[in-house]
């Protein structure tokens, strides 16, 4: 009685791929069987959006290496462990331009920092080239500005032209 209640409702497509003559026990196995997950696709899934990850500048440098490392997590309970050091140098590669700078200043020391020394290094890193960008926006905007002045002054002392 309990199989043909399950039977009833499952979606047809399902009904057909299971053997007839089942007990609800096996039942359930073979159906259990249609959702298992493949570890190793899984495992493969994780670390291409791992490798593949880019930094964004729209967004927050510490909420992106969390996500990162949360990946390097999920990971590791996949049995594939990536080791930190690894870790820091994937991020490293995966900022954009703008971190160039920082990017070499890392390289050329010897000492190799922990995940939570990065973030906090480049969260001092996005808010010193936000802070520049602000600055800049700044110069060029007051820049333009002398620039209209400056046209607007020529064109008055221009004289006229009288017509005859």
């Amino acid at each position: 009685m309990c199989l043909m209640i399950m039977k009833r409702s499952i979606p047809s497509t399902f009904r057909g791929s299971i053997t007839e003559g089942t007990n609800t026990k096996n039942f359930l196995k073979e159906i259990e069987q249609f959702f298992a997950k493949n570890v190793k696709t899984e495992a493969s899934n994780t670390l291409m959006n791992l490798v593949t990850m880019r930094y964004k500048e729209k967004g927050n440098i510490r909420e992106y290496i969390m996500e990162m490392s949360n990946l390097n997590g999920k990971l590791k309970e996949l049995k594939l462990e990536l080791s930190d050091d690894l870790l820091v140098h994937l991020i490293l590669i995966s900022l954009p331009a703008q971190f160039g700078q920082f990017v070499v200043s890392y390289n050329t020391q010897k000492d190799k920092w922990t995940l939570n020394e990065l973030m906090s290094h480049l969260v001092q890193e996005e808010e010193r080239l936000k802070r520049d960008k602000t600055e800049s926006g700044h110069l060029a905007s007051t820049s333009q500005d002398k620039k209209k002045k400056r046209a607007k002054g020529t064109a008055e002392n221009v004289p006229k032209q009288k017509k005859t």
